[in-house]
């Protein structure tokens, strides 16, 4: 179902994310449920009492109970008139928050940010989509924001493939808000379930108070995708650096040590400043590269965060 430009074999502007081998997400597929228990409908129990086809306890009929829930052995037994109460059954809702912005499209690594992004994307939307979970998608950054309501297996992986194959509007945007993504989401995403944002978070940190109400419903990821020359400059004399979501230039002499070192540790600050803000919440953050192997420190984060 995948297009090879989203497996590897793209070309050198648009590499991809690299291969998804069908073995690893099988293992991401036991580590995320393991993770969820208690969350995900056929496999686990949900913890509200509704309709659904697993006994939950029996007790004594009130007035307003569903006569069609009588339990009839029990009141026999008793005497008095009981009624079942069952567990109720739901499906899984994830949501993707994707990050489309100008500055997804750089990457001095093996690969762009966003091959990276769309790799994690197709990672938990296999995830997400089977035993009858629900994937719904909330891309930002670009000039033409799009929201994906929630769907089921192949409908809900189309949509997300439909999603990565579309070119990003960056024109005119400016800068990123985080904040007013998480926004649309909490106002669309109202059964409780899991977002899982995936961006560089680059940009105002605007979205501390949007993520806090997301945080009261649902059980929040956030992967952060970085480039190492973002990190750092290297020595190559004269450049123009350009902030791609603004267009703001800027002319540096990289042969300086010092302006390298201010560079370096603004940048590191800038980074600690997501991260402070993260923990603080208690959201679950993991750090992916456009450098080296990104996938196997994903499945780790899954299988290890709670």
């Amino acid at each position: 179902m995948t297009p090879p430009a989203l497996l590897g074999e793209g070309t050198p502007e648009r590499p991809g994310p690299g291969p998804l081998p069908p073995e690893l997400l099988r293992a991401l597929q036991l580590d995320v449920a393991r993770r969820l228990s208690g969350m995900l409908a056929g496999d686990f129990r949900s913890a509200r009492h509704g309709p659904g086809t697993e006994l939950a306890q029996v007790r004594p009929y009130v007035p307003g109970d569903d006569v069609r829930l009588i339990e009839w052995n029990v009141t026999a037994r008793t005497g008095e008139p009981h009624v079942r109460v069952q567990l109720a059954e739901r499906v899984l809702v994830t949501w993707l928050v994707l990050d489309t912005s100008p500055s997804m499209q750089f990457g001095t690594g093996e690969r762009r940010k966003a091959d990276v992004a769309a790799g994690v994307a197709l990672g938990l939307g296999h995830i997400a989509t089977r035993r009858g979970n629900r994937l719904g998608i909330v891309t930002f950054g670009d000039a033409s924001p799009s929201t994906i309501p929630p769907t089921q297996g192949r409908h809900g992986l189309l949509g997300l493939l439909g999603t990565l194959g579309r070119e990003p509007e960056g024109a005119g945007v400016g800068a990123t808000s985080l904040g007013a993504a998480l926004g649309r989401v909490g106002a669309v995403a109202r059964q409780r379930g899991i977002v899982a944002v995936v961006s560089d978070f680059r940009g105002p940190l605007d979205w501390r108070t949007s993520l806090l109400r997301v945080l009261d419903r649902h059980d929040v990821l956030a992967i952060e995708i970085r480039d190492p020359r973002e990190q750092e400059l290297p020595n190559v004399g004269e450049l123009w650096l350009v902030d791609p979501e603004t267009g703001r230039q800027v002319r540096v002499d990289t042969r300086s040590s010092s302006l390298r070192e201010r560079f370096a540790t603004a940048a590191a600050e800038e980074r600690s400043g997501v991260a402070r803000v993260l923990s603080a919440l208690g959201v679950s953050h993991v750090v992916l590269s456009t450098s080296g192997d990104w996938l196997r420190p994903f499945a780790a984060f899954l299988g290890g965060s709670r």
